[in-house]
C-alpha cells in the first residue's frame, strides 16, 4: 500500500507540474497529428501496391499502428522520463536523495516523473485502434480483450525492464545516453508487425529489444492472432527481464558511491 500511495503522490505532483505548461499540450497535439498523418500516408502507399503484408491486411496494420501509438505514448509519459532522470542523477552523483528515502529505491526512481501531455498519444492510439476494429467488423470476445490488455501490461513491464537494465549500466559506464537513444530508433520498427522482417531482425526485436511483445503481440491478441504459446512466452520473458533488471539495479546501487564519497 505504501508503494501505491507513493506512486499516486508522484503522479499527482507530475500532473500539477504539467498544468503549469499548458502550451505543451498544443505542441504535443500537433506532433501527434503530424506523426499520425505520416503513418497513415505510409500505410496507404504500401496498400496501394499490395492487399496484404506478411499476412496482415490494411485494417490489421491500422490496429498495429494504434497499439504502437498507445504504447509509445505511455513509454514517453511514464518510463522514459524516469529513466532519463535516473541516468542524469547517477552521472552527477545526486542519486543519494532517492536512495536515502524510506521506500524501495527501484520503485522510487521509477515513478518520480510523469508527462501528462504525452497521454495525447495514448488517446489517439486508442481511437485509431477502435477505427481499425470497426473496419474489421470485430466481434467482442472476452478472451481477445483479456489477451489484449494482459499483453499490453506484459509489454509495458518488458519495456520498463529493458530501460532499467540499460539505464543501470550508468553505474559503470559514463556514456549511456547513446545506448538509450538507440531504443527510440528500434522502437520505430514496431510501427509494422515483426512478422514482415527477416529472421535476424525479428529475433532481435523480440528477445533483445522487446518491441514485438510491446506492440505486435497486443495487436495480435485484439485481431485474433495470438496463441496461448505466444502469450506464455511473453509471460516468461517478462519475468526473466524483470528479474534481470532488479538484479542489475541492486548490484549497481551497491557499487554506487554518490556525491558524498
Amino acid at each position: 500500500m505504501t508503494g501505491i500511495r507513493l506512486a499516486f503522490n508522484y503522479l499527482r505532483i507530475g500532473i500539477m507540474n504539467e498544468f503549469q505548461y499548458r502550451a505543451n499540450l498544443y505542441i504535443q497535439i500537433l506532433q501527434t497529428f503530424i506523426a499520425l498523418a505520416t503513418g497513415l500516408i505510409g500505410l496507404n502507399l504500401v496498400f496501394d501496391q499490395t492487399s496484404q503484408l506478411g499476412g496482415w491486411g490494411k485494417a490489421d496494420l491500422l490496429a498495429v499502428m494504434g497499439v504502437f501509438t498507445m504504447t509509445g505514448g505511455f513509454i514517453r509519459a511514464a518510463i522514459q522520463p524516469n529513466m532519463e532522470r535516473l541516468m542524469d542523477e547517477i552521472r552527477e552523483g545526486t542519486l543519494d536523495y532517492a536512495l536515502t528515502k524510506p521506500a524501495d529505491s527501484q520503485l522510487l526512481v521509477s515513478v518520480r516523473e510523469f508527462r501528462l501531455w504525452q497521454m495525447v498519444d495514448v488517446v489517439t492510439g486508442a481511437i485509431v485502434l477502435i477505427v481499425a476494429l470497426v473496419q474489421l467488423n470485430w466481434l467482442i470476445s472476452i478472451w481477445s480483450v483479456l489477451g489484449f490488455f494482459s499483453a499490453l501490461v506484459l509489454g509495458a513491464i518488458m519495456v520498463y525492464s529493458f530501460w532499467l537494465i540499460i539505464t543501470s549500466t550508468a553505474f559503470w559506464f559514463v556514456r549511456v545516453n547513446e545506448i538509450a537513444n538507440l531504443f527510440e530508433g528500434l522502437y520505430a520498427a514496431g510501427r509494422w508487425p515483426v512478422d514482415i522482417y527477416p529472421n535476424w531482425l525479428r529475433y532481435g526485436l523480440t528477445f533483445l529489444v522487446p518491441v514485438a511483445f510491446a506492440v505486435t503481440v497486443p495487436a495480435s491478441a485484439i485481431t485474433g492472432r495470438l496463441t496461448l504459446e505466444t502469450w506464455l512466452g511473453a509471460l516468461a520473458l517478462t519475468l526473466v527481464l524483470f528479474i534481470i533488471a532488479r538484479t542489475v539495479w541492486m548490484i549497481g546501487v551497491r557499487n554506487y558511491s554518490g556525491a558524498s564519497a
